[in-house]
């Protein structure tokens, strides 16, 4: 039986506000279509479709894959909102270097966390939970919305220095390449992968993990 993700009827594209808290950025999704991206590694979109202003994945769909952005970015504030359904997982990918010899996005890029905290298999870990740098950083505190609900991210990324906020609260901070990013990567499971994190300038993906997850009001300021 085919599963419905439901609570996405008549979503307005911006809640009330959003033009205000967007000026100086560029939209990365008109909420009508797939204009700006494309499945990883494929010059087409297929599982991912814009329903009712959001960037939504149908995991029953055939041609599954990561959706990433057609342009690259370097130094960067991203907002968007995701939401994703029970059980679920996904994630935001940033940095992801594009190219057949790296069959997933996760073996370049680095990831903000989507999850369902309460009900994902996934939830064991502390850095493994909603808004974490996956396997790698904690988020200091829990402020993830429930399963259905949406979450809103702040995304920023500035000569390596990351900050992650969610829900209007800064729940990671960390300068790629410096002694506590070496620290913990060093305990994670990218300690021996070659390329990762490597590619300073990249594609930003929302991954597919075969569940049900939306993405609206998707942002970004290069800086």
């Amino acid at each position: 039986m085919k599963k419905i993700f439901l609570g996405l009827m008549a979503i307005p594209v911006l809640h009330f506000g959003a033009m205000a808290q967007t000026k100086g950025y560029k939209p990365l999704f008109d909420g009508k279509t797939t204009t700006g991206w494309h499945t990883y590694l494929k010059t087409n979109v297929t599982a991912w479709k814009a329903v009712d202003g959001a960037l939504q994945l149908d995991p029953n769909a055939e041609g599954q894959g990561d959706l990433v952005t057609n342009d690259e970015y370097e130094n960067f504030e991203l907002k968007l909102d995701w939401k994703i359904s029970e059980t679920g997982n996904s994630g935001i990918i940033f940095g992801v270097h594009e190219d057949p010899k790296f069959n997933e996005t996760y073996l370049t890029g680095v990831e903000m966390q989507v999850l369902d905290n309460k009900k994902a298999t996934d939830n064991k870990k502390a850095n493994h939970l909603a808004g974490s740098l996956y396997d790698l950083k904690a988020p200091s505190a829990d402020v993830a919305k429930p399963a259905g609900e949406w979450n809103a991210v702040v995304l920023r990324k500035k000569d390596g220095h990351l900050t992650f906020s969610l829900n209007g609260t800064k729940i990671v901070e960390i300068q790629m390449g410096g002694d506590e990013w070496k620290e913990l990567l060093a305990k994670s499971k990218f300690k021996d992968w070659a390329d990762f994190a490597k590619y300073p300038k990249g594609h930003i993906a929302l991954q597919d993990h075969n569940h049900e997850v939306a993405f609206r009001n998707i942002y970004i300021k290069q800086l």
